[in-house]
């Protein structure tokens, strides 16, 4: 029997006082255990704090980006063990793909999100610099910053891979070490990607620490700087948040009752009533319904309720459940007997308030040991009086349940909704505009996410309840805390936004980037001929002024297409409140200013990528004339061999007034 072990402080610890055992889930057999009552959680926080916050923030972001793809790399090289040991859990091969690759994918995800969105550097801007005062020598900028404590993460079972990166990803990213405590019922799967993970040996000294079974008292240590996440039932969470001190960030994802709307614009043969069908079966057999975003309660249109009813009914009448090693078998177990008695009890409140049109437990007969295995079948409810329930809207059966409504009207459907109190997300299947506004507006504001399929994106849709880690994760009511964790929103989850003031120069060389109004650099080399590493934030080539003739602005017009009125007609020009008669084209002025920058001999710049923030700011007449201060404003590296750098581009005329600004982009080459 394997015991699984804690990583604390540095060192792995063993199983001991107080461990727990761990059941194949399939067979009923004890195959290890898990916990340990001496283990030094305190330690943890404080070895955390001063050992592997310090080494995280002494790397920038792109550094913890790499990190986090090299991690990704090596789970997705040995994956194949982390499959091999979670068909204990009662996953099937397809359940691998939610969890472990989907796990893996998320690394992948942050990673790549922290080389494209974030800087090359250790302060995150948040919005862009505010003058606060008239010569603009003084200014505030918002920016993140890491907490100096430790991200805590407690797990629910059903995903002992993704359900950790999801949370360890973008508290890495940010700069704050992790200690994960996964539920003890698969923690033998979360251990065995944690020594994956410290075995790429890419991971500082206390970046990650791992915790098998309780934690005691150790949370009470905690301080403000630390934060906690938590998934799991909301029991639970109501119980964990009460033992933390005061002013520690606490964010719960609990108990959520999802639904899935079907619009009133669908009829059986619309190809949404199959997209609809597809996606219940699999919300309801995917780890046997023991998931977060899985589908309990399914809201239908009056005359779609029987017709859906048959055909899921024939549809998991094909499904084989049993152990998920054996061939054929498509649904594995619940997690352990215990989830699976739960399961049934759920189960059998909603049948008070509702009538069981397939499946259950009488004569059920899964490829396994049913009295060893922790084996349930799918439940298909059918709730006729949906206003005059009230358990089915309050009560989750974390498994192979769902339960079918009627509405009578859109309104009525988003009241139904709404009636779980928040949910992670709900669905709408539906090719109607009109039904999709109407829905999102009616049940938005209580779902982290609303998912809308239908003919037109089903190839591609994700599905109700993909791992989706670049989008909001979290609603209001029962889901929890409201929270954002999605994409960089995750990763500031871990960081303290905080108001910086000062002088321009100041404020760029804590942001690494240029403000407008910080001392500029120039040289004698065109800084088009500078290779990527040699091109210093605040280097600026001034270039030449060219007049803009009559004859520039008629060519432009021809040459372009372009004859809108106020290029070529004086007195119509002069109508118009914004010119004082006819003006330049504002791409013409683009163009010309390109011409006074460009270098055009072959150099270091391999392509222009676009621009951003493009504003004209005031028109330019025939006869005026003008210059570009084109400046580096921000650098990011993207492969070894090429970077990003972000150019302020000032276009000025010849009184040294602003005409133009934006900001160009180009890889360039290292």
């Amino acid at each position: 029997m394997q015991r699984i072990g804690s990583y604390a402080k540095g060192v792995w610890i063993e199983a001991g006082a107080g461990a727990r055992p761990i059941a194949d889930a399939a067979t009923g057999e004890v195959i290890a255990e898990a916990g340990n009552d001496a283990l030094d959680v305190a330690g943890m926080v404080a070895y955390g704090r001063e050992v592997g916050g310090p080494a995280l923030r002494a790397l920038d972001f792109h550094d913890r980006a790499r990190m986090l793809k090299a991690l990704a790399l090596h789970l997705n090289k040995n994956k194949q063990a982390l499959y091999d040991l979670s068909f204990t859990t009662g996953a099937t091969q397809k359940d691998h793909a939610f969890d472990i690759d989907g796990g893996i994918g998320t690394l992948f995800v942050f990673a790549s999100k922290g080389r494209r969105e974030m800087p090359e550097g250790h302060v995150l801007t948040d919005g862009a610099w505010e003058p606060l005062g008239k010569t603009g020598a003084f200014g505030g900028q918002h920016v993140y910053t890491p907490r100096l404590g430790v991200a805590f993460h407690i797990n629910a079972f059903n995903f002992p891979v993704w359900g950790m990166l999801e949370k360890v990803a973008p508290a890495l990213l940010a700069g704050v070490p992790s200690i994960v405590k996964p539920a003890t019922a698969t923690a033998h799967v979360t251990e065995l990607c944690v020594r994956l993970m410290l075995e790429a040996g890419v991971l500082p000294e206390g970046a990650l620490q791992l915790v098998t079974g309780g934690v005691g008292k150790g949370l009470s240590v905690l301080g403000p700087q630390d934060a906690v996440t938590f998934t799991g039932s909301a029991a639970t969470a109501a119980v964990v948040a009460d033992g933390l001190p005061r002013g520690v960030p606490f964010t719960a994802e609990q108990d959520s009752l999802n639904s899935s709307i079907l619009g009133p614009d669908i009829t059986v043969e619309s190809p949404e009533f199959d997209i609809a069908v597809k996606e219940i079966l699999r919300e309801m057999t995917t780890k046997a319904g023991q998931k977060c975003t899985a589908i309990r309660r399914v809201l239908v249109p009056q005359p779609l309720l029987q017709p859906l009813s048959e055909r899921l009914a024939a549809q998991l009448g094909k499904v084989v459940v049993g152990d998920p090693r054996k061939d054929g078998v498509r649904m594995g177990s619940v997690v352990s007997l215990s989830q699976r008695r739960d399961v049934l009890e759920k189960a059998g409140i909603i049948a008070q308030e509702a009538e069981l049109v397939f499946g259950g437990q009488d004569g059920f007969s899964p490829e396994g040991d049913l009295e060893k295995g922790a084996f349930v079948a799918p439940h298909l409810f059918v709730c006729s009086d949906p206003d005059g329930a009230e358990k089915i809207h309050e009560t989750e059966a974390f498994g192979p349940v769902s339960t079918l409504m009627p509405y009578r009207d859109l309104g009525h459907a988003c009241a139904l909704a709404n009636r779980g109190e928040g949910s992670l997300v709900a669905s709408l299947i539906t090719h109607s505009g009109d039904v999709a506004r109407e829905v999102v507006a009616g049940i938005g504001a209580w779902h982290g996410r609303v998912y809308i399929n239908n003919r037109d994106s089903a190839a591609e849709a994700t599905g109700h309840g993909a791992p989706m880690p670049h989008l909001t994760h979290g609603g209001p009511g029962r889901a929890g805390g409201g929270e954002e964790l999605g994409g960089i929103r995750a990763v500031k989850h871990y960081m303290q936004r905080v108001a910086v003031q000062g002088s321009p120069d100041i404020l760029g060389a804590i942001t690494g980037r240029f403000i407008p109004g910080a001392t500029k650099s120039d040289g004698d080399t065109h800084p088009f001929q500078l290779r990527f590493n040699e091109l210093q934030i605040g280097r600026t080539l001034t270039t030449e002024a060219r007049e803009i003739t009559l004859d520039d602005i008629e060519h432009f017009a021809h040459f372009t297409g372009d004859t809108f009125y106020a290029h070529m007609d004086e007195e119509a020009a002069k109508r118009n409140p914004f010119f004082p008669g006819r003006v330049a084209h504002g791409y013409l002025i683009l163009s010309f200013a390109a011409g006074l920058f460009v270098e055009p001999n072959e150099g270091p710049v391999l392509a222009n990528t676009g621009l951003d923030n493009l504003r004209f700011l005031k028109p330019v007449s025939p006869g005026d004339s003008i210059r570009v201060h084109l400046t580096v404003m921000d650098r990011k590296s993207r492969t070894e061999e090429y970077g990003e750098v972000r150019w302020h581009a000032d276009v000025r005329n010849q009184d040294d007034e602003p005409v133009a600004e934006y900001e160009l982009l180009t890889m360039v080459a290292k």
